[in-house]
């Protein structure tokens, strides 16, 4: 079976990390959050969250790496240069990596934006050097998937389990999805 990494960097956006696992788990798709730093991480809004393990090689063997925003996980993820060693070897082996709000800017830096489509959180698309920005909720480029900030989060997260061959329909209906979002059966 697939599996997933969710990354949480110092100063990630918890509820995007933390929604993403979540639906995850609740489609029983293998997804591990994986503390870019440590297995204690807090984030952007002062929650502490305990990580499975803390990243190490084995990140390249995951089948897809996620990495939520929030501005001081995103800036983390770039300037961590382990971190932009790995994507760099996911990308080449062409495994899926995703990215929410500002962590396109670590896609960017490690170059994985270049001749491609994305999305971001808005206001980070102009520190983005790369790439074509679309203003849309989610954006697949091949093995790139960008979404834009915090109320994409569910939309991304059932995108991301339907890209991993897991059933968000089922997983939708369950959590009431429709009844709190216009959201069509599609989306």
């Amino acid at each position: 079976m697939k599996t997933t990494a969710v990354i949480f960097a110092p100063g990630c956006e918890e509820g995007e990390a933390l929604t993403i696992v979540d639906i995850f788990r609740r489609a029983e798709l293998p997804c591990d959050m994986v503390g870019l730093e440590s297995i204690e991480v807090t984030g952007t809004h002062g929650i502490t969250m305990l990580c499975d393990k803390a990243m190490d090689d084995t990140l390249v063997d995951y089948d897809m790496v996620v990495l939520p925003g929030g501005y001081g996980g995103a800036d983390a993820m770039r300037d961590n240069n382990q971190f932009q060693a790995y994507l760099k070897t996911m990308n080449q082996s062409g495994k899926y990596i995703a990215a929410i709000c500002a962590a396109p800017i670590a896609l960017d830096k490690a170059g994985l934006l270049q001749g491609k489509n994305y999305t971001c959180y808005p206001a980070t698309a102009e520190k983005i050097s790369t790439g074509t920005y679309l203003d849309q909720k989610i954006v697949i480029d091949g093995n790139i998937i960008t979404s834009q900030g915090p109320a994409m989060a569910w939309a991304f997260a059932y995108k991301l389990v339907d890209v991993m061959g897991g059933d968000s329909l089922t997983v939708k209906k369950r959590m009431v999805y429709f009844n709190a979002f216009d959201a069509k059966e599609d989306e």
